[in-house]
């Protein structure tokens, strides 16, 4: 909004000269939606607390320790997330860019099944929710949604093949198939993050990683000297995804005040659901969706070990792990949920920088 209000006068006023650049305005949306989500959180917690009645629902078969560190806590503080990634966005992003509504429409999409979600589990105080075909169809609807939509924007050289770090020359065609690879990108993203968010403050500081990453690599692939010097697929306009991803950290950090343990409030599915649609959008408009794997490799992980304790419990009647997910097999063994965390955030930091590291292999 700022953009499109001011830019047009930079030539007269060299002040709003500062709307034009990318970095600047990626920089203010990221304070805004810092301010916003501190400034907002304490109204948004006591409102959370005011319907919810004795907080998140605590599963049954979780960690013993859950039901009494966990129990009383409000959920649902995906809202807080939303509020300030949404508004620092439209404030700070150049409205006439496509990709930056696809990612919105699929960020905003996938939140409202998590509030759903929630809504439903706060008010009938089980921790059912939505059921999972209900979840699978909402989620197949606006990731494919949202994939069309991208597709559509994308330069037709580039906007149905799959792209793979490192072999920059080589895009695997898919055709008319690619937006069902989109949306398998999309609900796998917004899945990995949901099912990492278990312990407070796991999944948002290494979604806030992911952003950082692909803030660059937005920016990058949108500039077409950068593009070209690291030989990365352009995308003409996915320089204002960096504008959408520093709003994702900056409503993440705000988010993490109040999530630091002990936590305050939990996303719950309204910000894991989101969060890791929005990472997805941004992996498939800016022709990245492996890189993503990599740098979100610790949401993979937590997922794999989902997949592996069930397929082998079905097959075996034993576990792999004591618990899954991964996190909470390792609480579990016994570490503490801190040392837990903190870990996993190195790991989250060091896949980063693997992922990072693909950018300028020439």
């Amino acid at each position: 909004m700022i953009f499109n209000l001011f830019a047009p006068y930079a030539e007269d006023f060299p002040l709003f000269n500062l709307i034009r650049y990318t970095t600047f305005r990626a920089g203010a949306a990221c304070l805004t939606a810092l301010v916003l989500s501190l400034a907002l959180g304490p109204t948004v917690i006591n409102w959370l607390r005011g319907f919810q009645r004795g907080g998140q629902p605590i599963r049954a078969d979780g960690p013993a320790s859950h039901l009494v560190t966990k129990k009383g806590t409000p959920t649902m503080g995906g809202v807080l997330i939303l509020l300030a990634l949404v508004l620092a966005t439209l404030l700070w992003a150049d409205l006439r860019n496509g990709l930056v509504w696809a990612a919105l429409f699929v960020t905003v999409g996938y939140g409202g099944l998590g509030f759903a979600d929630d809504w439903l589990k706060v008010t009938k105080r089980n921790t059912k929710g939505v059921s999972a075909r209900g979840k699978l169809v909402w989620q197949a609807g606006v990731g494919l949604a949202g994939a069309i939509w991208i597709v559509l924007l994308l330069p037709p050289a580039v906007a149905t093949g799959l792209a793979f770090p490192v072999f920059k020359e080589t895009l695997l065609p898919f055709g008319f198939l690619f937006p069902l690879v989109g949306m398998l990108v999309l609900m796998g993203a917004s899945n990995a993050v949901n099912l990492t968010d278990g312990l407070d403050g796991l999944a948002i500081v290494p979604a806030m990683i992911a952003a950082a990453v692909f803030t660059l690599i937005a920016y990058l692939v949108g500039n077409r000297v950068f593009s070209e010097y690291l030989q990365l697929h352009s995308v003409p306009g996915a320089n204002e995804l960096a504008v959408f991803c520093a709003a994702l950290i900056g409503a993440g950090l705000g988010f993490l005040w109040f999530n630091a343990p002990p936590a305050a409030v939990f996303m719950g599915d309204t910000g894991s659901l989101a969060l890791g649609g929005a990472l997805g959008a941004v992996a498939v408009a800016t022709k990245h969706e492996i890189v993503l794997a990599i740098v979100g490799g610790l949401f993979v992980v937590e997922t794999v070990s989902v997949i592996i304790q069930v397929f082998w419990f079905k097959r075996t009647g034993r576990r792999v792990f004591l618990m899954a997910p991964l996190h909470h097999h390792f609480e579990k063994k016994g570490w503490a949920e801190a040392t837990i965390v903190i870990r996993f955030w190195i790991i989250a930091m060091v896949l980063a920088l693997v992922g990072l590291s693909t950018l300028k292999i020439r």
